[in-house]
């Protein structure tokens, strides 16, 4: 096995810093006939180390070596992070798992990057190693958006206050989840406005309110994109209890059992009770043509991620 140029990092969300970091050492491994490798760790380390604190995942372990493959690494290694791990020196973490299983010629990091027991390890100290070890290091600044450093915790933030084209440009790309379609109550049926009920959800949902939404099918390749406007909350009108379910537009079918994808393109409005069930059916239409028209709007390299 040749050696390789390694971008480790948690790579949640695989936002524009993690790709600028995959691709830079994309660079790098071609100019010296090397491989490209993306490290993750996983689960968080705040997850073993401090589960009460652990963020919730933009993308899961699969979505995330799928999109850092996208992104240009030849390969992706998950190290699993366990107190085991966590007691590794950062001397120890270079050796061993850079190293001697990595193979290791090269590394692209962040400006923060910090590795080893209690994040002992920083940029200086990889200089150090680097040069007894013989391995380049590149380190690149943050990306920024509005004057902020691009994270996943603020992409995190974001999300959970329904800023979903804030997540978006930080992602470039929209922000997914997956689930399962599972048979509701049926009660958008009844009104004209038939929902896929999603379960057994992967990944940070945005906070409650009304979206535009993209959907395929994920057991399905060369399924098609469909275009749908999706309601997260409590479903306060009916007094109903909380769900996640998407309306398609203009779409006539059968998604039991589906495990599908959602991309959330825009938010429409908060979730809100009405008078009457005539009054959310009215609000409805509304929300259906606003969301028709957001995402006939969508350029093509926004869709082709979902």
């Amino acid at each position: 096995m040749p050696g390789s140029v390694v971008a480790p990092g948690n790579h949640d969300g695989v936002h524009l810093g993690h790709r600028a970091l995959v691709s830079r050492a994309r660079a790098l491994a071609e100019r010296h006939g090397l491989s490209t490798t993306a490290l993750f760790f996983y689960p968080n380390a705040a997850a073993v180390l401090a589960p009460e604190r652990a963020p919730a995942l933009l993308t899961s372990p699969a979505r995330r070596t799928e999109l850092l493959r996208e992104a240009g690494a030849d390969r992706v290694e998950i190290q699993a992070f366990d107190r085991d791990f966590a007691e590794l020196s950062p001397r120890d973490f270079v050796q061993q798992v850079l190293i001697e299983r990595l193979l290791c010629r090269g590394l692209v990091v962040g400006e923060d990057f910090c590795f080893g027991k209690q994040r002992a390890g920083d940029v200086k100290l990889l200089r150090e190693l680097g040069e007894e070890l013989h391995f380049e290091v590149e380190v690149l600044p943050k990306l920024e958006y509005r004057g902020e450093a691009v994270s996943s915790s603020r992409i995190r933030r974001a999300l959970e206050t329904g800023r979903v084209e804030d997540a978006c440009a930080m992602l470039g790309r929209v922000h997914e989840i997956e689930g399962v379609v599972v048979q509701g109550d049926a009660r958008g049926r009844s009104i004209g406005f038939p929902t896929a009920n999603l379960a057994h959800v992967e990944a940070l949902m945005p906070g409650d309110g009304v979206y535009a939404v993209l959907m395929r099918r994920v057991d399905e390749p060369d399924a098609p994109r469909l275009y749908g406007v999706a309601n997260l909350g409590t479903r306060p009108t009916f007094e109903a209890g909380r769900s996640s379910e998407v309306h398609l537009i203009d779409f006539d079918g059968d998604l039991y059992d589906a495990r599908v994808r959602v991309g959330f393109v825009a938010r429409l409005r908060d979730e809100q009770k009405f008078k009457d069930v005539p009054a959310l059916i009215a609000q409805l239409g509304r929300d259906v043509a606003a969301g028709r028209e957001r995402l006939q709007a969508i350029s093509e390299s926004e869709a082709r991620w979902i």
